[in-house]
């Protein structure tokens, strides 16, 4: 079985943790203190199986700027990125912030996921993934697969896992 490490980046509460808890059933968040406020301090971990081949391994990081350094450290290894933009505010302070360390860590892949799909109409989803196009232009992420998902409903994640398994197949 082939390993890889996936880490999430992005700014607060575009739904990194309930991702990574959708994918793998996992809460990513453990701490007592993370669950009274609501956000992510600290690095959380959890694991996916697809299939017989490829075990995923993820590293769920804060998005708030005071907890910069704890997300460096979690993305210091990874593998794959997953680089996770809320469809309802669209990119954001912390997206930048997160973005540029992973291009400075030179990271060598990663999947642009559109969470929180539900809350917009296509003709607002459609806008997002156009200023996620131009955001990435030129860099590592630039024909990176942009998956649209709702971790609430579910909508997205089969193709999510598909992407998953692609990227750990390259």
């Amino acid at each position: 079985m082939k390993s890889i490490i996936v880490g999430t980046a992005g700014h607060i509460d575009h739904g990194k943790s309930a991702l990574v808890r959708a994918l793998t059933g996992t809460d990513p968040d453990r701490l007592e203190e993370e669950k009274r406020r609501g956000i992510t301090i600290d690095i959380g971990f959890a694991t996916l199986d697809l299939g017989q081949e490829y075990r995923l391994g993820f590293v769920d990081v804060p998005g708030h700027e005071r907890f910069v350094k704890n997300m460096l450290a979690g993305v210091g290894g990874i593998d794959l990125l997953l680089l996770v933009i809320a469809a309802d505010e669209s990119i954001q302070p912390q997206t930048r912030e997160h973005f540029d360390i992973c291009r400075l860590l030179e990271i060598p892949r990663g999947i642009v996921v559109l969470t929180k799909s539900d809350l917009v109409d296509q003709d607002t989803l459609d806008l997002v993934k156009l200023d996620v196009e131009e955001f990435v232009e030129g860099s590592f992420l630039e024909a990176a697969p942009i998956v649209a998902v709702s971790s609430r409903t579910g909508a997205g994640l089969d193709q999510l896992r598909e992407v998953l398994r692609t990227a750990a197949a390259e």
